[in-house]
């Protein structure tokens, strides 16, 4: 697993020490990892911006903002996730691949806490269930 930590991995461990929040972009299939503290990267975008990426990847993570309580999963489902046409397979299996490799990188990362997704990202629930 290739990690890239902003703005560096000294500055980051003591946010870890300090429990401070971080942002997690997790590439999908769990290979490269950007990690930036929230003080410094506002938001995630930002943070790959900052690592000199363009914003315009953001849809190639995803997206986690993580302390010891826990991890909040912005979950946004890429309209092109996997070449999935029917719109209720491709959110599917991108829940499905979000909970199959962000448990793994954040245990590799020294946290072992619950997956959240907030409320305003469960509409996609909906189209999972078919409504």
């Amino acid at each position: 697993m290739d990690i890239i930590y902003y703005p560096n991995a000294e500055t980051i461990q003591a946010a870890i020490r300090a429990d401070d929040p971080l942002l997690v972009l997790i590439s999908h299939d769990g290979g490269h990892v950007i990690i930036g503290s929230i003080d410094d990267s506002p938001e995630h975008y930002i943070l790959l911006k900052q690592v000199g990426m363009s914003e315009l990847t953001i849809d190639q993570y995803f997206r986690i903002v993580l302390d010891k309580s826990g991890a909040d999963w912005t979950f946004v489902c890429p309209p092109d996730y996997k070449g999935i046409p029917d719109k209720t397979r491709r959110i599917t299996q991108f829940y499905k691949d979000g909970f199959a490799v962000i448990p793994h990188v954040l245990s590799e990362l020294g946290y072992v806490v619950g997956i959240n997704i907030p409320t305003r990202y469960r509409r996609h629930f909906d189209v999972m269930a078919g409504m």
